[in-house]
């Protein structure tokens, strides 16, 4: 990792917690200015009053809701309106419907899609020009383990993040001969409010410690596999050993594997 970010800005969705506050304060902490985007307006603005007075840097906040469609051009606006030029994307924001397929109402599915694959898409084609334009940029989409994992009944999520894990790959390969990577982070199980807005804090206690990272651990390592080029960065041992091995199980394993999955929770 570059012993400094300085001067350089980075933009961060899902900053109020979990893995996205942890990027805020190592990126602030390497130098970079840090513009805050979540819905939590009074957390953000705390953070960011915390990394401006110990790094000595600009944070700046925007409180948008990112299932709005409307969102990524509020970010936008807000952006060219404080005058930052954005020169890493970390594309974190999260959602996940919590119940089956049928049983979900279009509306949070809609918004579970937008928040992960339309916002991440749209923010990305809305800065990256910039970037490309000065030669410079990064941006880490967070995927997950489960883009490599089986499928369960009903589940959105393991597509979705196969979806961000593929475009990752596709728009590194157009961007990096002008000096921006893009980098798909895949962890596994992370230490975070997410499972308890998704209801599974429960599940996922009974796990082995082992299985388990912390949001700074994570966020270290997609910074430094983003810094080095690398268009896909699964953090962690045991994490790395179950995404290879879940590519090399045939079609149908994977089918039996995912329903029995289901059968567990």
């Amino acid at each position: 990792m570059p012993a400094s970010l300085a001067g350089r800005t980075a933009l961060i969705t899902g900053a109020s917690a979990g893995i996205g506050e942890a990027f805020a304060r190592l990126l602030a902490a390497q130098g970079a200015n840090v513009f805050l985007v979540a819905r939590r307006e009074e957390r953000l603005r705390a953070l960011a009053d915390e990394l401006e007075q110990e790094h000595g840097i600009r944070a700046e906040v925007c409180a948008v809701d990112l299932s709005r469609t409307e969102a990524v051009r509020e970010i936008v606006a807000t952006a060219e309106r404080m005058r930052l030029d954005i020169d890493i994307l970390v594309n974190n924001a999260g959602f996940a419907a919590s119940k089956n397929f049928l049983s979900s109402e279009w509306a949070e599915l809609s918004a579970e899609m937008q928040v992960m694959m339309g916002t991440v898409t749209e923010l990305i084609h809305r800065f990256a020009p910039a970037m490309k334009a000065r030669g410079y940029g990064r941006i880490i989409n967070l995927a997950s383990l489960a883009a490599f994992a089986p499928t369960a009944p009903s589940m959105l999520y393991t597509g979705i993040k196969a979806f961000v894990l593929n475009i990752s790959e596709a728009i590194d390969m157009e961007l990096k001969p002008h000096g921006v990577y893009v980098t798909a982070l895949c962890p596994g199980f992370t230490w975070s409010e997410f499972h308890d807005v998704q209801g599974t804090r429960e599940l996922t206690d009974r796990l082995p410690n082992f299985m388990w990272q912390d949001a700074e651990t994570v966020a270290r390592a997609g910074l430094d596999a983003v810094m080095a080029g690398r268009p896909v960065c699964v953090p962690g041992a045991v994490n790395k050993t179950l995404a290879f091995t879940s590519r090399l199980l045939p079609e149908r394993m994977r089918y039996q594997l995912g329903k029995v999955g289901k059968m567990v929770e």
